[in-house]
Formats: C-alpha cells, sequence, structure tokens
C-alpha cells in the first residue's frame, strides 16, 4: 500500500481567511480556513493580522504561522473531506469548557 506524499508550492490570499494553495503536482485546493479556527492553536489565526503571516515550511513544505499552528499537507490536499472534518472537531473545540461532558 502506498502512501502519498504531499507539498505545499505556494499560496496566494483570496479571501480573509481563505488561501488558494498549489500543490507540487500541479493541482490547487483553495481552503476557507474560518470554519476551523478555534481552539488554542487556531483561535489566534482569527487576528486577520497573524493569519496573514502564514508561510510555506521549507523542511515539511505546508503551511505555517508564527503561533505554531500548521496542517499536515495530505490534509491541504485532500481539503474537501478532511476540512468537513475538521470543522466539526472545531465546533467542538469553541466550546465553553463548562459546555463540555465529561467521557467518565
Amino acid at each position: 500500500m502506498s502512501h502519498s506524499i504531499h507539498r505545499v508550492a505556494s499560496f496566494e490570499p483570496v479571501g480573509s481567511y481563505t488561501l488558494r494553495v498549489h500543490f507540487e503536482d500541479g493541482t490547487e485546493q483553495t481552503i476557507d480556513f474560518e470554519p476551523i479556527l478555534e481552539g488554542e492553536i487556531f483561535a489566534p489565526l482569527r487576528d486577520p493580522e497573524l493569519f496573514r503571516q502564514v508561510r510555506i515550511d521549507p523542511e515539511v513544505q505546508t503551511l505555517v504561522w508564527p503561533n505554531g499552528a500548521d496542517f499536515d499537507p495530505a490534509t491541504l490536499y485532500d481539503w474537501p473531506r478532511a476540512g468537513k472534518r475538521l470543522a466539526a472537531l472545531a465546533r467542538r473545540w469553541a466550546l465553553p469548557a463548562s459546555g463540555r461532558t465529561s467521557a467518565a
């Protein structure tokens, strides 16, 4: 079984929290990150100034932000499916601590 490895080649902003991401194989995804900007790592990216500081990490070739937020390039590549799952998780990250239920 083979696992495809993807690399972000470039990106361009196309909206407040939306980037068009180009991959090494010539494909691209237009990704609206706003639905997943929740929780300790991703919520700070709601600050437009911080969001605009996105860069491509030269070692792992994915999108990274100065606060440590990043995404696996395979997740970015498969955003139509992966983004929906992340948005569902982000809704849970956004719950106040008192609204969370214990698994115990």
